[in-house]
Formats: C-alpha cells, structure tokens, sequence
C-alpha cells in the first residue's frame, strides 16, 4: 500500500508543510515555500521552490514531484504550468474553519495517516470547544477590527473571522469576512473604520511588520477605542493567516489571550 502514496511532495504553501511535518512524513517532502517558517527546521532541511504568486517551475520538475500541494485561485497560474508539464497538483480552497479541517483530513489521508490525522484534529477541535468554553463566560465581548494589510485597509478572511468568534471577540466586518478575494475586502475608507469604533484593533501583515504607533497616529482615529487604551496588536501571519494548523492551535490562542485581557479590564 504504501507505494501507492505520494513519495515526493512539493508544498507550494507553508500550511500543508507544517501539517506533515506534524503526522511524521517529512520524508515525503522535497520542496517547500520559501515562505515557511513553521516548523522551524524545515527551512534548513527543505529546498525552497516557490513565493506565494511565483513558483521557479524548472526547479520543481528537476525535483520529480509525483504531487504537488497548492492554495487558492492565486497559485492558479502555476499549477496550470505544472499540469501542462505532466505534474499532478492538487490545489486545495479552504476559507472556512471547517474547511480547514477537512483539507487536512484529505492531505492527511493522502499520505496514508487518516487515523493519526483524524486523531490529531479532534484533539484541535476539542481546544476549540474549549476555548469557545471560557469565552461564552465574558459578560462583555469586544468588538475587533482585524487588519490584514495597511494600505490599503483590508479586513481579515473568514477563517480569521470566525476563529475571532470562537476566542470571544466579534468582528466589526463580519460582511467583508464572507469576500474571498482580498481585493473584495478592502475597505475604501479608514472612516468607516473609525465609526465603526472596535474596542481592539490586531494586525497580521505578510511581509512586513505590523506598527501599532502608526495605527495610533492615523489621522482621525484618536477617538477610536482601541486608540484610547491602547488595545493594538500584531500576530505573526504564520500564525493565523496560513489556513492550517498554526491558526487553530496558536492563532486562536492568541486571539483568545489579548480578548480575556481586554474583558478583564472591560467585562
């Protein structure tokens, strides 16, 4: 049976490195994105092949991949490079918490460890329940304005949304969170953002860093809450915006942390 499995897999994203790495296959991987950093180790142990957008096509070929793991409409443009060229791809969509879990399922079957996959993902659901536990116990919830880039604004994707849902806090775009293409969640004005008044603002860049201090200073917003009491916060991308399991274990714990703060001092 086992020779049936994918041997040699390129991971065109970070998440589905990660997540064999968790079930043990590593061995199963030759190329990786050059954006990983979850784990840590696969960095040095993994030749980088790709970006997010851009993917070096003769390197992965030389790598005679038997399957290759994308994410999303974006990486479109490569797989169809990699089909034409003989390669199998399979690009995987997930927007949703659920969906997330069930493409781990399927990857985690793919590479012959349903069980342990399966294992592994009740445990995550379990610590979900459970935060969502102690959060149903706020008697105030803030109100988060999620931040995915700066200029200009975006609100953050569903996934994000919901895991904000589930660690207590509530987004103030929820309508944008439902938008799967970034460009359709931008948001024209940072007035809008001001009026809609979040008592905490987070936000989680790709490729470059978060500054609270130039959030404080936009112009208008020093009557926003957020900006009154200080309530700004940067997650690493890796951590919440990479559908897979950094969001569902370390993303939402993060969320979870900075909302039963601000209850403790707002509740």
């Amino acid at each position: 049976m086992q020779h049936l499995l994918p041997q040699r897999i390129v991971c065109l994203t970070e998440e589905t490195t990660e997540w064999l790495y968790l079930l043990g296959q590593e061995a199963r991987i030759v190329g990786i994105s050059g954006y990983t950093v979850r784990p840590r180790r696969a960095r040095e142990e993994k030749p980088k092949v790709s970006a997010f957008l851009t993917a070096k096509i003769d390197k992965i070929l030389a790598l005679k991949p038997d399957c290759v793991f994308g994410f999303s409409d974006l990486q479109a443009d490569i797989a169809s490079l990699l089909i034409k060229a003989g390669v199998q791809v399979t690009v995987f969509n997930q927007r949703s918490v659920d969906e997330i879990f069930s493409v781990l399922y399927q990857v985690a079957a793919m590479v012959g460890q349903a069980e342990q996959g399966l294992a592994q993902l009740s445990c995550m659901r379990a610590e979900l329940d459970a935060i969502a536990q102690k959060a149903a116990g706020f008697k105030r919830r803030p109100r988060v304005y999620f931040e995915e880039w700066d200029e200009p604004h975006m609100s953050t994707i569903r996934w994000v949304s919901e895991l904000m849902g589930v660690a207590g806090g509530d987004d103030i775009f929820p309508e944008l969170a439902l938008q799967s293409m970034g460009r359709d969640r931008i948001i024209a004005s940072g007035q809008t953002i001001v009026e809609r008044a979040p008592d905490i603002v987070i936000g989680s860049l790709c490729g470059k860093k978060f500054r609270p201090e130039k959030v404080a200073a936009r112009l208008g917003w020093q009557d926003v809450p957020a900006v009154r009491t200080g309530q700004i916060f940067e997650i690493k991308s890796a951590d919440i915006l990479q559908p897979g399991p950094a969001a569902l274990t370390d993303g939402v714990a993060q969320l979870h942390r900075i909302f039963s703060q601000w209850e403790a001092l707002h509740g």
